[in-house]
């Protein structure tokens, strides 16, 4: 296989930017405008760039590319903590328990209360893959690279990670979700107001949302529906992130309803069961891995197999090729699921 993950570096604006409108809408992390994505590659140069492991907010882009044509396929991102410089608002899922002695019923009502419970958090985000390589396992090599890229650089992420699924989307790209709660309160459409958020951040959402929690019982059956309940391209990418550790514990993103995953860093699957090996030799066909190599900017991700040998590890030689290694460096490696 010929992909390698690694550091998106400017001249990937305009696959990044032909990516990015292939999405359908609902994407904050990858918005259609060339000025947002120049700043996240700018934004994402200067992190690769501190050498020092002191926690800040930092954005890390990566890219999929096809080492034989040159080509980016499909992007991620990781943030090292959310909630910096713009609140981190989401929704979380509560029950409000009421009992009539008079009627001799109790009561339970499903309330959506608005929160920052999240911020301080890591996020892995903004996955993209290019739909025609939606096959051999690319999106899973993008997604737990991002794990290894972690583990890589443990000291400048939290304790605990989310990701962000997007909601349902309708065919016209507005958000059930949206125009059933949040729509009601800024006079914008969905659309317009995720594009505001992705340029402008989310303070907007502190100045013009209710405080007071939201009786889900009031909601219209559309917005209703779609509460926790990721948009249909996104179901594989649940899976995903459950096979990991992640799990939904009743926060939702305020745009479009869509469920946020949390997990604890140290026991994401990826990052738990990672080992870091010498490599010892440049030879045969052991086991299937995801392995990675170099910190920062020139952090490379890739399959490969490998096999224990005279206290290291044997690596073959496409995967040595893709990731820049030879005898004597250091590989970090996980299982392939």
């Amino acid at each position: 296989m010929s992909f390698v993950i690694r550091a998106a570096r400017d001249g990937d604006l305009q696959a990044l930017y032909e990516m990015a409108k292939l999405t359908g809408g609902g994407f904050t992390n990858l918005q259609p405008e060339k000025s947002v994505l120049r700043r996240k590659l700018a934004q994402s140069a200067e992190s690769f760039a501190r050498e020092d492991d002191t926690p800040t907010d930092e954005l890390f882009l990566l890219v999929l590319e096809n080492t034989e044509t040159g080509d980016v396929r499909g992007t991620c991102q990781i943030f090292t903590a959310v909630g910096q410089h713009w609140p981190f608002y989401s929704y979380r899922i509560g029950i409000d328990s009421k009992h009539s002695q008079e009627l001799n019923r109790t009561f339970q009502s499903e309330l959506l209360n608005l929160t920052n419970d999240l911020v301080g958090c890591s996020e892995v985000g903004g996955l993209f893959l290019h739909p025609g390589e939606r096959a051999g396992g690319l999106g899973m090599l993008l997604a737990r690279s991002r794990y290894l890229f972690i583990r890589q650089h443990r000291a400048r992420f939290a304790d605990r990670v989310l990701a962000e699924l997007r909601g349902v989307i309708d065919e016209a790209g507005g958000s059930p979700f949206w125009d059933g709660v949040a729509g009601r309160f800024f006079g914008m459409s969905f659309q317009e107001a995720d594009s505001f958020n992705a340029v402008h951040g989310t303070q907007f959402i502190a100045d013009m949302m209710p405080k007071h929690p939201i009786y889900t019982a009031m909601l219209q059956e559309s917005a209703r529906s779609v509460i926790g309940m990721p948009h249909p391209s996104g179901r594989a990418a649940m899976r995903m992130l459950e096979n990991e550790g992640f799990a939904f514990e009743n926060y939702i993103d305020i745009f479009d309803g869509g469920p946020t995953m949390t997990a604890r860093t140290d026991q994401v699957k990826a990052i738990r069961d990672s080992v870091a090996s010498k490599i010892v030799a440049i030879e045969g066909h052991g086991e299937p891995v995801l392995a990675s190599a170099g910190r920062l900017g020139d952090f490379r991700a890739a399959y490969g197999r490998v096999a224990a040998k005279d206290g290291g590890v044997a690596v073959d030689a496409d995967c040595a090729k893709l990731l820049g290694v030879g005898e004597g460096d250091e590989l970090l490696h996980v299982a392939r699921l």
